[in-house]
């Protein structure tokens, strides 16, 4: 069956691929921010650690494995020894709780494109976003009733994202170049506007200002590698199921290095765009630039829309092309989370991927409904905290435990020089069972007493239990999908390779 897998048209077609993969919506509304609270520039010192100490190495892992077993998640790990396949059946589970939620955030971004076009969030943004769009409910136990405008823009995401799956890799591998190459001409046209703007300047250095002073908190080091982490879309699937579909003979330590450095230059080049148009914004308000300062959502929802509509010149334009800007951000995004989670059930039982592919977007649409209630956004917080600061932090921690540990470094490592255009050293193994794990480790464990103190957001704690209960349950549930019987696996691969 190896020799029928499917293949990429061209080493630029997976590196495309995987960097819409990587690149997403955090680069534009997450990066800057984190940038800004954690010492401004000063902050990249810690973040190029992260990427070359966890990153980096992480992502040759995940290449090496998949391109190695020939297969994605839950097989690879399979292939490296038969237990360890619960491993790959949990980055699933993640990242189907991730798929659930992530087109609703679309959804919102298609609405917001036709409210674009005659700036119809007024002048109070925050009051349009929860009280007129979302029509927020007062709280987490009172879903409401159903926004229809959000179930249409959903529906249109998750027919988009089925169009660009149906047809298979060859399709997909044209498909990529316009999904990535278009949010990176419409970030240049944004950054050129943001600096041609008053009071741009007082923005930038805001986000870039270095204060050293940070660097001796323990914090600021953790956010850095949690931004690495999290924004090269690792312990997802994805990259293992990506390399997979690579020829016998392709490179994958340069090519890791070309993708992880092509994400963390899109997000640091994304800075320039919204704190440019933040130091506007602050400029035509009369006030300081933390004081127009959002994280998340209330960035590109309600602080950036409260800039555009003060533009002198076309708002309207630049709102389309904003909202377009993460729609298309989104959508390489949200397939290439799908691909694997299709790939772990063909991959197993062999099930034809025409049917099973209808199957997953359908499911996700109907489930994803529950998020665009009047307290579904609500949920879709509460969902994203656990499954980014549990789900991905802990399958990233058993990665490196099964790789590094019982299939051993030392050999992935020897592999990977095998077949890559220049040799990756010892520094590799340290990184994968020693600093990657550590810091992960690290992570997970103040998350969890944090929890336990504070619980989450603020919201009730049946809702933080509830939150505990799909954790537990997705990791039940990765030894279920493990313990049925699927096509015999053999540990290795052939030798073909």
């Amino acid at each position: 069956m190896n020799g029928q897998r499917a293949r990429w048209t061209s080493r630029s077609s997976f590196i495309i691929a995987s960097i819409g993969a990587a690149i997403g919506l955090g680069n534009v509304w997450r990066f800057p921010y984190i940038c800004y609270e954690n010492g401004g520039g000063a902050f990249l010192i810690p973040y190029f650690v992260a990427l070359f100490t966890a990153g980096i190495p992480l992502m040759i892992l995940e290449y090496g494995l998949g391109r190695k077993m020939q297969a994605g998640a839950p097989t690879a790990f399979a292939k490296v020894r038969k237990g360890t396949e619960w491993v790959g059946w949990l980055a699933l589970m993640v990242v189907m709780l991730i798929f659930l939620y992530y087109p609703v955030i679309m959804a919102w971004c298609v609405d917001y494109i036709t409210y674009a076009f005659n700036l119809g969030w007024g002048t109070d943004t925050a009051g349009f976003f929860e009280r007129d769009f979302l029509q927020l409910s007062g709280g987490p136990g009172m879903l409401g009733g159903i926004r229809w405008p959000i179930v249409i823009g959903l529906a249109v995401v998750w027919f988009a994202v089925y169009l660009c799956l149906f047809k298979g890799l060859k399709a997909l591998s044209k498909i990529v170049f316009y999904t990535v190459i278009i949010p990176w001409i419409i970030l240049v046209i944004m950054v050129i506007r943001g600096l041609t703007l008053p009071g741009a300047i007082e923005g930038l250095k805001f986000y870039l200002t270095p204060n050293f002073s940070v660097l001796g908190d323990p914090r600021v080091w953790l956010a850095a590698y949690g931004q690495i982490f999290f924004s090269l879309s690792l312990a997802m699937g994805t990259m293992i199921v990506y390399s997979s579909y690579l020829p016998r003979k392709s490179d994958i330590a340069n090519n890791a290095f070309i993708v992880s450095l092509a994400n963390c230059g899109t997000s640091f080049f994304a800075g320039f765009a919204v704190f440019s148009i933040l130091g506007y914004l602050a400029q035509a308000m009369g006030v300081s630039v933390p004081e127009v300062t959002q994280s998340g959502l209330g960035l590109a929802f309600i602080t950036y829309p409260t800039a555009i509509r003060l533009l002198p010149l076309v708002p309207a334009f630049f709102g389309i092309l904003f909202f377009l800007l993460l729609l298309t951000l989104g959508i390489d995004s949200a397939f290439s989370q799908i691909e694997p989670f299709v790939a772990g059930f063909t991959d197993k039982w062999k099930l034809n991927k025409k049917w099973v592919l209808p199957i997953v977007c359908i499911c996700g649409f109907l489930i994803g409904i529950v998020f665009t209630t009047r307290g579904g956004y609500y949920w879709l917080d509460i969902v994203d905290y656990f499954a980014n600061t549990f789900g991905l932090t802990l399958v990233g921690l058993l990665e490196c435990i099964v790789i590094g540990y019982v299939y051993k470094a030392s050999k992935m490592r020897e592999y990977v020089n095998e077949v890559s255009e220049f040799r990756i050293g010892i520094w590799w193994d340290i990184c994968i069972k020693i600093v990657t794990p550590v810091i992960l480790g690290i992570s997970f464990i103040l998350s969890v007493v944090t929890l336990i103190k504070e619980g989450y957001g603020g919201y009730p704690t049946w809702a933080t239990i509830v939150g505990v209960v799909i954790a537990i349950g997705i990791v039940i549930l990765s030894f279920v999908l493990m313990s049925i019987r699927g096509k015999t696996v053999t540990t290795g691969v052939s030798k073909g390779d």
